[in-house]
């Protein structure tokens, strides 16, 4: 998948209002719209970037559910350490 890349480039992670702000150029005064080539880019941008949160989401998320259960046994291995009777 092709990164957006026109002399209109954005630098860095998208942000929303930076989406909002994106004035793709004009087609030719024979047509009406923007230019094909650059709407497609900065769809494969989009598109890419999204990818890519979706994909740093779901490691957080997993790390997320590791350091829970993880939690949870040391809660449980000190309860049981506690309530044992020596």
């Amino acid at each position: 998948m092709a990164v957006y890349r026109s002399s209109h480039a954005l630098v860095g992670p998208l942000t929303p209002g930076r989406v909002e702000a994106v004035e793709l150029p004009l087609t030719s005064r024979l047509r009406r719209g923007y230019r094909t080539e650059d709407v497609d880019a900065l769809l494969h941008r989009l598109a890419y970037e999204l990818a890519e949160r979706s994909r740093r989401l779901g490691m957080v998320s997993a790390e997320n559910r590791r350091i829970k259960t993880a939690l949870r046994n040391w809660q449980s291995e000190r309860v049981n350490v506690g309530n044992s009777t020596d």
